[in-house]
C-alpha cells in the first residue's frame, strides 16, 4: 500500500469513525460528511492524474458538485431544525413526532 492511499483511506475511515461514534450534534455529523467527501474527491483527482486519461477527468468534478449539493441539503435540514426544536443535538429529534 502507498502513503498516498493509505493517507486517504484513514481519511475516509477517520471521517466514518466520526460519523459512527460522535453522532451528538448534526453539525458534527455533516462535518464528517464533508471530510469523507473531501477525502474521495482528492484520491479521485490524484487516481486520474496518475492514469493519464481524458475520459475520467470529469468525474472528481462530478463528485464535488454532488458534495456541494449534499453540503447544502445538510446545512438547509440543520438551519430547519434550529429552527423548529432549537437545537441541533441530534437525540432532541424524533421522526415519530414528524
Amino acid at each position: 500500500m502507498t502513503p498516498t492511499h493509505f493517507t486517504f483511506s484513514s481519511m475516509f475511515m477517520l471521517g466514518l469513525a466520526g460519523l459512527a461514534f460522535h453522532r451528538t450534534h448534526l453539525l458534527s455529523a455533516l462535518l464528517c460528511l464533508e471530510g469523507m467527501m473531501l477525502s474521495l474527491f482528492i484520491a479521485l483527482s490524484l487516481w486520474t492524474l496518475q492514469l493519464n486519461s481524458t475520459s475520467f477527468s470529469a468525474a472528481p468534478m462530478l463528485l464535488l458538485a454532488f458534495s456541494a449539493c449534499e453540503a447544502s441539503a445538510g446545512l438547509a435540514l440543520l438551519v430547519a431544525s434550529a429552527r423548529t426544536h432549537g437545537t441541533d443535538r441530534l437525540q432532541s429529534l424524533n421522526l415519530l413526532q414528524c
